[in-house]
């Protein structure tokens, strides 16, 4: 979308410059300072003061220059939605990926998936993972994300509003630093535990976790329990630097390259699979079909 004017006057207001914001947009100087006329005309305020150091932008400036600067963001943004939602109608599945959410079971899966609908091609579509964009994206799923693969149980999906296709039961594993002495052990015991402090989703956020506290807390007291509130990269370097025991599944080994992610022998797991609105499209009906084929 056209908000030339806008962007040539954000240019200057960063280069401080006219000449310096002519040579980055390949523009004459005179070029720029008439876009700047014009756009001053059209606002009915002075946007620069210019003095012999150069532009310095007026308070009428400043506050143009936040808006502005979120103007041309949302008009990007906006214009890249669009786009998605013309790959729709060209059978794209989206799928969002996240180190916490990491869609490589659907790319391994992807040329059996091929096969049962060979008109249907996807998309990874990168997100940043707290705690407000899963709320967002899982609660508006289909709109500029189609799919996440992820953890999940009855009780997240009703909390976030969307379903679930269940791929595999996730061992349930544990994360420590590689200059923990447990790193030296290649399969860990629950005895292995003991004394240690480990790092587990609060209560309420999974049945499957929930079993395995309760089993702790009532028969190996010796492993003390330490509650935290969300899956995202801090909680990978909180275990790495106080030498604690995170909770975690296999797939998620590449997350923190100083943290060894090492089976337990004990019967907890955790499904896994993929999430996906309530109303999900043709396209997306026609794909978690072929997920059910494979799978």
């Amino acid at each position: 979308m056209n908000n030339v004017h806008l962007e040539t006057f954000i240019r200057i207001a960063e280069a401080g410059s006219f000449n310096k914001a002519a040579e980055e947009l390949y523009m004459t100087s005179t070029a720029v300072i008439k876009q700047i006329n014009l756009l001053e005309n059209e606002v009915g305020v002075q946007l620069f003061e210019r003095t012999h150091r150069g532009l310095k932008l007026t308070k009428a400036g400043e506050s143009l220059y936040t808006d502005a600067k979120y103007i041309v963001s949302y008009s990007e943004e906006a214009v890249r939605r669009a786009r998605n939602a013309g790959l729709e109608k060209n059978t794209v599945i989206r799928i969002g990926t996240s180190p916490i959410t990491p869609a490589q079971i659907l790319t391994d899966l992807w040329p059996k998936i091929h096969e049962h609908c060979s008109d249907i091609s996807f998309q990874l579509v990168p997100f940043e993972n707290t705690p407000e964009n899963a709320r967002e994206i899982l609660k508006n799923l289909g709109q500029n994300i189609d799919v996440v693969t992820g953890l999940f149980d009855d009780t997240l999906l009703d909390v976030r509003g969307c379903s679930g296709l269940e791929i595999a039961k996730e061992p349930l594993c544990c994360a420590v630093s590689i200059y923990h002495p447990l790193a030296k052990k290649d399969k860990l015991t629950i005895e292995d535990l003991h004394g240690e402090q480990l790092l587990l989703m609060h209560r309420g956020w999974s049945s499957y976790v929930d079993k395995l506290r309760d089993e702790i807390t009532a028969e190996h007291q010796q492993i003390k329990i330490v509650d935290f509130d969300f899956y995202d990269i801090n909680i990978f370097n909180r275990c790495e630097q106080e030498k604690n025991v995170l909770l975690v599944i296999k797939s998620w080994n590449c997350v923190h390259p100083m943290l060894k992610v090492i089976p337990v022998e004990w019967d907890h797991s955790i499904p896994f699979g993929v999430l996906y609105s309530n109303e999900p499209s043709h396209t997306v009906e026609r794909f978690l079909q072929a997920v059910k084929e494979v799978i």
